[in-house]
């Protein structure tokens, strides 16, 4: 194999780590033009070690790799942006986490992924910038469900095909979308929603980030579209995310 096909050149979003052997680490990783990607850092852990700094969680990373055997190597990091969260703020943090969870788990495969990178540096960077936390990722759930192929079908009945009106309705995460209150009822597994929630996850859906985060929403809609929106994940990943549990005891202690 020639050379400049055994070693490549990418930016990165360094998801999460783990280690391996005596001083190696496993690091996923989400690139622009390749997806996501397991690699070894070799040497890493040790306190001589130039690349540790560069590849902590949550830093946007250049990297050099070398093709190996199985995993790909890391050659060389050279951090381009950290996202600071404000001290002590474990909610904000927690929701930074959460987001990388999920791009974590909704990537399966290799491959070009410039839009769902850009979504998760934009949202990392809102995060880092103090923003309202629950509209950016309330923003970036919907966004990537969009990314992924999994946009729930907010406007017509996913039982009868009745166009929804505007009255509180269901949501049936197995079907994938809304229910009118006929086809609701008869559903065990369906949700209720109020009529505000229902208006504020369409308006998330179909809006920019600045549209969505001016909108002025109390804390019990924005709870309800937080319920619904993680029965839907769940649901679609078979399986509970670890944030949001965390989330939860940060919020009880506080």
């Amino acid at each position: 194999m020639a050379a400049r096909e055994r070693v490549y050149r990418t930016e990165a979003v360094v998801l999460r780590r783990g280690d391996l052997g005596e001083a190696d680490r496993l690091l996923t990783v989400y690139s622009p033009t390749h997806g996501k990607l397991r690699l070894v850092a070799k040497g890493v852990r040790r306190p001589t070690s130039r690349k540790a700094g560069h590849l902590e969680p949550l830093t946007r990373v250049e990297l050099l790799l070398a093709k190996g055997r199985e995993l790909d190597i890391i050659t060389q990091a050279q951090a381009l942006q950290t996202y600071p969260l404000p001290a002590g703020d474990l909610e904000r943090l927690g929701y930074a986490f959460y987001a990388v969870e999920l791009l974590d788990r909704f990537s399966v495969a290799e491959g070009e992924a410039r839009r769902p990178y850009r979504l998760m540096v934009e949202t990392l960077e809102r995060l880092s910038a103090g923003v309202q936390a629950a509209p950016a990722i309330r923003h970036f759930e919907l966004q990537l469900l969009e990314l992924s192929g999994f946009r729930p079908e907010l406007f017509r009945c996913v039982g009868c095909g009745a166009e929804i009106r505007p009255e509180a309705q269901f949501f049936s995460a197995e079907h994938g979308g809304v229910l009118c209150p006929a086809c609701g009822r008869q559903r065990r597994e369906a949700l209720p929603v109020s009529l505000a929630a229902l208006r504020l996850v369409r308006h998330y859906q179909r809006s920019s980030y600045e549209a969505s985060a001016a909108v002025r929403v109390r804390p019990e809609v924005m709870e309800e579209l937080e319920q619904l929106l993680q029965v839907y994940l769940s649901h679609l990943l078979e399986r509970r995310l670890n944030s949001p549990a965390f989330l939860q005891r940060v919020r009880q202690l506080s």
